[in-house]
């Protein structure tokens, strides 16, 4: 129970993926913050910390006694299945003003009916003859998604498809008309109306998460994929004392919608901060080349525990449980990034540290999903392993995961930056 107060309050309080990169950098106390437009002087002893697009974000610990270059990497996602407002966000129609929204990422549309709702995000503005971008949260609840009644649609517990533009618009009000939201969000920011320009803001379920179990031993919440991954590994990262290796915690936005943004996995950021690591401490090329046979990144993302009403959908010789260890991900297609080397080096790390571990592969004739292990390893050809906490109910609004997991994923993640990996002629030390 340690860590899950601190953790809930981490997943409430990044409420969008903006949010959830300024939480990051401030737990990253003392941290010197890179410029992606600026050079850079590295030292060795050092953190820095730097973030592309403010919604994704990279931070780095530079061993002070290193001889030869080497890198252990965490890298998680920010964000979350939501709904986006358009940029004509506002509708009047039917004595109500509704929101006009579309769906980013693939979630469960139903579970977002029938809730307070948030709107967070960031909102560009003019401020002092200059283009400012702010944070914004409107901090209680300011819509909702209401459902048809059952004597309405008797078709609702039926098998029923609902259609994102006519079935998920959320109520404002039943009495403002439009240019009403838009007048909330700038009052909340103390600007002129005239001096919002754009905005990328999203849903947000207004719910902190809770405890629950006979023994307290799962935890409700939104937000748990990819968040609780975010918050493990940046704990783990923050209590290593690796003073041989260049430890980095990364954390991409849009792994929900393909990472192929500039700011998600399949973008150069992750490369980029990694070249000029290197540069920055005078060593070359070649020998940034050969640091990648010793180095390794972990993709944590979480995974799926068994459905206890549902087993026959899972592989029950490859199932994970909730509570019972970091799951490894495996899959023969590749959608994960894990093989028999990572496997056995992460293993045996978590066989040294008394850390539990479980394997997950998907039933043979289900297509499963994938995540950004495999991405960014297309771009920095490194030994990779997909891990993550089990977990109910993904991509609902509203998920469910273990408690002990968050303990199980720190320690494992720690004794991973704390380890040194070299390899000489196919054998590895740990």
């Amino acid at each position: 129970m340690k860590h899950i107060e601190e953790c809930l309050t981490f997943i409430h309080d990044s409420s969008s993926m903006f949010h959830a990169v300024e939480n990051v950098k401030k737990k990253c106390v003392n941290f010197i913050e890179l410029s992606e437009g600026e050079k850079w002087q590295l030292e060795k002893g050092k953190s820095y910390i730097v973030t592309r697009n403010h919604s994704s974000v990279i931070a780095f610990t530079i061993g002070k006694y290193m001889d030869d270059l080497a890198f252990n990497i965490c890298a998680s996602h920010t964000d979350s299945p939501t709904f986006k407002l358009k940029a004509n966000g506002e509708v009047e129609a039917n004595h109500a003003l509704k929101g006009n929204v579309e769906a980013y990422g693939g979630m469960i549309m139903n579970t977002w009916l029938d809730r307070p709702l948030r709107l967070a995000g960031r909102v560009c503005i003019r401020r002092n003859g200059k283009i400012e971008e702010v944070l914004y949260d409107s901090k209680t609840a300011v819509c909702s998604i209401p459902n048809v009644a059952i004597h309405m649609n008797r078709k609702l517990n039926d098998g029923y498809v609902y259609n994102p533009q006519n079935d998920m618009m959320p109520l404002f009000s039943s009495t403002l008309k439009k240019g009403a939201l838009k007048k909330r969000i700038c009052e909340d920011l103390n600007i002129r109306e005239e001096d919002y320009i754009s905005s990328d803001l999203y849903l947000v379920v207004d719910e902190k998460g809770k405890v629950f179990g006979l023994q307290d031993e799962f935890f409700s919440s939104p937000k748990i994929d990819n968040l609780e991954s975010v918050y493990t590994t940046l704990m783990a990262f923050l209590n290593s004392t690796n003073e041989r290796r260049v430890n980095i915690f990364a954390a991409f936005d849009n792994e929900e919608v393909g990472s192929n943004t500039k700011q998600g996995a399949d973008s150069s950021f992750l490369e980029d901060v990694m070249r000029r690591i290197q540069k920055g401490l005078n060593y070359t090329y070649e020998e940034y080349l050969m640091s990648l046979s010793h180095s390794m990144m972990l993709s944590v993302d979480n995974a799926h525990a068994l459905h206890y009403n549902h087993p026959e959908f899972y592989d029950g010789n490859n199932a994970v449980y909730m509570n019972e260890g970091v799951v490894i991900k495996s899959n023969a297609n590749q959608q994960y990034t894990s093989d028999a080397v990572s496997v056995a080096l992460f293993t045996e790390i978590c066989r040294k540290n008394d850390v539990p571990y479980q394997f997950f592969v998907n039933r043979s004739d289900v297509r499963g999903g994938s995540t950004l292990g495999n991405i960014s390893t297309s771009h920095v050809s490194i030994k990779s392993i997909d891990i993550g906490c089990a977990q109910l109910a993904m991509h609902s609004s509203v998920e469910c995961a273990g408690v002990e997991d968050i303990e199980h994923m720190i320690h494992a993640c720690t004794a991973f930056y704390d380890s040194n990996i070299h390899e000489k002629d196919h054998q590895w030390e740990v």
